[in-house]
């Protein structure tokens, strides 16, 4: 299981960076002089025109990644039905994206005799997670000596939570303690793992030609708290460094605005309102930095679409207090676009 983990995730991790490299999009990280890491791959794909990686897509590909990175330092087990559908599901989208990006054909590169088998037929992913959880309940009761087996089976379903949630592909001992607290005390598994509920496969054809799709079909929306008496079975930690990432600069680079349109356009949408939603303000002593998440990036990127940025420039810019009595600001006849000078 280790090595199938290991080259299907570094397969990914090649692909999105060939991905970007031909969409001229940079694979190296300019203060590190390094490459990428795979989960910054992902979001560059998300928000590139002409990949349209999709949350569900970006979701599958960190599962797998959570999954490798649990199995090489960790101990876990995938129970084998779990495994071969998140390993038919990363096929399907391998030859989704070598379609979508370069015209070819999975099948042009691997005869279909290699691709992964199972002697049961996918079954949904639903399924699958309530009857592993009933699992790690029997291996919890008292009496049963096999807590490392249970806890094993725990991280592969908090990597899961990858699909639902991109701060959850990590997986802390913090969280597999709760986890094994909440099913301890009878809770049931949407009280343990929300972020799993909604969530299924969608599978087309048979054999061979089997395809697997991960998809969500509505699901609890995910709750973010600071309150540490919340009363949840299992809190992930978030961390906010990873999930608010951009600076002003970078949000403006990615958004292909110039960086004035850009803060106006912040102003208009509101989104330097430090929500924790699409921005968080850091402070280290006396200094504070705003960053920004992808939700951020998704807000500003529809705006631009349909809105008149220099209407929205006009009516949210900065203007020097001396030079006020010169400027006389445009009409704006966007909807909800408000004339205003701010210092």
């Amino acid at each position: 299981m280790t090595i199938v983990l290991l080259c299907v995730q570094h397969a990914f991790e090649m692909l999105l960076k060939a991905i970007l490299d031909f969409k001229k999009a940079r694979v190296f990280d300019k203060k590190s002089q390094k490459s990428i890491s795979l989960e910054n791959a992902v979001r560059l794909c998300q928000q590139l025109d002409g990949v349209q990686l999709s949350d569900e897509e970006a979701g599958t590909i960190r599962v797998l990644d959570s999954l490798r990175d649990a199995e090489q330092h960790w101990h876990i087990v995938v129970e084998e039905g779990l495994l071969y559908l998140n390993i038919r599901a990363a096929v399907t989208l391998f030859d989704s994206l070598l379609g979508r990006v370069f015209d070819e054909r999975l099948a042009d590169h691997l005869p279909p005799r290699v691709l992964p088998i199972s002697s049961e037929p996918p079954q949904s992913l639903d399924l699958l997670v309530d009857r592993e959880y009933e699992r790690i309940a029997g291996l919890l009761k008292p009496g049963r000596k096999a807590s490392a087996e249970a806890m094993g089976r725990i991280r592969a379903l908090l990597a899961t939570e990858a699909l639902a949630d991109p701060d959850a592909a990590e997986i802390s001992e913090a969280d597999v303690r709760r986890v094994a607290r909440g099913v301890r005390e009878g809770k049931e598994r949407q009280q343990v793992f929300p972020k799993l509920t909604g969530f299924s496969s969608d599978v087309q054809g048979s054999g061979l030609t089997v395809e697997v799709r991960l998809v969500k079909a509505g699901g609890l929306p995910v709750t973010y708290t600071t309150d540490p008496n919340a009363d949840a079975a299992a809190i992930r930690t978030v961390d906010l460094e990873k999930k608010f990432y951009m600076g002003p600069n970078d949000l403006a680079e990615r958004v292909g605005i110039a960086r004035s349109r850009a803060t106006a356009l912040r102003r208009h949408l509101g989104l330097d309102a430090n929500d924790d939603h699409y921005s968080h303000r850091f402070v280290f002593g006396g200094t504070s930095h705003i960053r920004y998440s992808d939700n951020a990036f998704r807000a500003m990127k529809d705006s631009v679409k349909r809105l008149d940025l220099e209407h929205v420039w006009a009516a949210h810019r900065t203007i020097p207090y001396n030079k006020r009595h010169e400027i006389v600001p445009p009409a704006c006849d966007q909807p909800g676009c408000v004339v205003k000078f701010t210092e």
